[in-house]
């Protein structure tokens, strides 16, 4: 059985008519049939005449999109990775599902998430090693699309939940700066920090995906609109020549296993022998000191937004939320205002850095996928980014010897989403020298 797992390819085949779009989805599902017993990605799927009904005209037509279950979708139980929620079935759809369907795509299924996009996990295995975590807490987006049944999949991410289960997964996984995709019919987990992306197969699926579901306009609050992404030759990108990578330095790094170590390396070195410049970048203390700031205002706006299920549900809310809630309200007004105002100043500041620097490489997470279901994998290395609220992408470069996948971050400037995606396409080929 053959799936086509580019999204452009299969756009374009479904487009010219050369891929009946009945014949694709019959493919999707029979794979997910003999998949899910082991990989668990969704909590919900749709059958196949339900799929072949709803696909329509546009230039999503007939593709099977994965959906997080903390996105609200009209037709499918939302439970949001939560018992309290397990028989849900939201009035509307959310916005970013709405668009999906206006484009001709099709809800493949709802796919599982840690509790509220926390800790706590759900039952999603590694495609790689089912002994291994896919990572969280965007875990059932990111092994659907790393496993071949869907070419899209949307997930979220408040720390680190797009780009490392992205990482552990080996696909690509883009969140574009802070506000640029819609949050309306997402269940919060920090509305300070909360931002929506896509898993794909490569960067230029992870473009086109966003160019279709991107904003347009600004009427949610802290809504901003990215105009469209062009993918462009690097000299056509650069005013100065070729791309100049800055390799991040981190109180951190101690944490980093060595095969993490040397991917971030190896992929520099490949860089580099493609023409572009790398240097090491140390950021001052203050970048740092955003680590905690963001779990200030995550946690304080976690307690806002649970409190309700505290009081109602207290017997099927988990420990770790019911942990998340007590640090919230433990944390003064000042604290929280202190938090926020150091958000506004680093998101400012931090362009002073892109002067010199079109992209930072960064390791995505601490090494492989952790063996074991029980524990997600540690953020850290996501976290300063989801903060100040800067575009992220992470794309895999090599396989562990344990042949799980390892893979680097890049990191732009706010809203130079464009430059971003352009790096991390030139960064992509750079990479299939490793594999040529």
């Amino acid at each position: 059985m053959k799936i086509q797992n580019s999204l452009l390819q299969t756009c374009e085949l479904i487009q010219k008519e050369m891929l009946s779009v009945d014949h694709y989805l019959e493919q999707c599902v029979q794979l997910a049939d003999t998949l899910e017993p082991t990989l668990k990605a969704f909590t919900v799927r749709a059958t196949l005449p339900t799929l072949i009904k709803q696909s329509g005209l546009g230039p999503l037509r007939g593709i099977p999109v994965a959906i997080k279950d903390l996105i609200d979708t009209k037709d499918f139980v939302t439970s949001y990775g939560s018992p309290i929620y397990q028989d849900f079935v939201p009035i509307e759809d959310a916005e970013i599902v709405k668009k999906i369907r206006n484009l001709g795509g099709v809800i493949f299924g709802k796919s599982v998430t840690t509790e509220f996009a926390w800790r706590n996990p759900g039952a999603t295995t590694n495609p790689w090693h089912g002994d291994h975590t896919p990572g969280g807490s965007s875990s059932g987006s990111a092994a659907a699309v790393a496993s071949g049944i869907v070419p899209l999949a949307i997930g979220s991410q408040t720390a680190g939940s797009i780009i490392r289960p992205a990482s552990y997964c080996g696909v690509v996984g883009f969140k574009a700066s802070y506000g640029a995709v819609s949050r309306y019919g997402v269940h919060p987990v920090s509305g300070s920090l909360d931002h929506i992306g896509f898993f794909t197969r490569s960067v230029a699926d992870a473009v086109y995906a966003f160019n279709l579901l991107k904003n347009s306009s600004t009427e949610e609050d802290d809504l901003i609109v990215i105009p469209e992404l062009i993918l462009k030759p690097v000299n056509a990108v650069l005013d100065e020549g070729n791309p100049r990578f800055a390799i991040l330095n981190s109180p951190f790094d101690e944490l980093l296993s060595q095969e993490q170590v040397d991917t971030v390396k190896n992929a520099a070195a490949l860089l580099k022998a493609s023409g572009a410049s790398i240097e090491e970048l140390s950021l001052p203390q203050t970048y740092w000191d955003g680590i905690e700031a963001l779990t200030v205002l995550m946690s304080c706006e976690a307690a806002a937004v649970h409190t309700k299920h505290l009081e109602q549900f207290p017997d099927l809310l988990g420990a770790d939320i019911k942990e998340l809630i007590a640090k919230g309200n433990a944390y003064s007004e000042r604290d929280y205002l202190e938090a926020k105002n150091l958000q506004i100043a680093l998101r400012k500041s931090i362009g002073n850095y892109f002067q010199d620097f079109d992209a930072i490489l960064a390791p995505p997470a601490t090494g492989e996928a952790p063996k074991g279901l029980s524990f997600t994998g540690n953020p850290i290395f996501c976290s300063l980014w989801s903060f100040i609220g800067t575009p992220a992408i992470a794309l895999p470069v090599c396989k562990s010897s344990n042949g799980l996948p390892l893979g680097v971050q890049l990191i732009g400037d706010y809203r130079a989403d464009e430059k971003l995606v352009n790096m991390a396409a030139f960064a992509e080929a750079s990479f299939r020298a490793l594999h040529n």
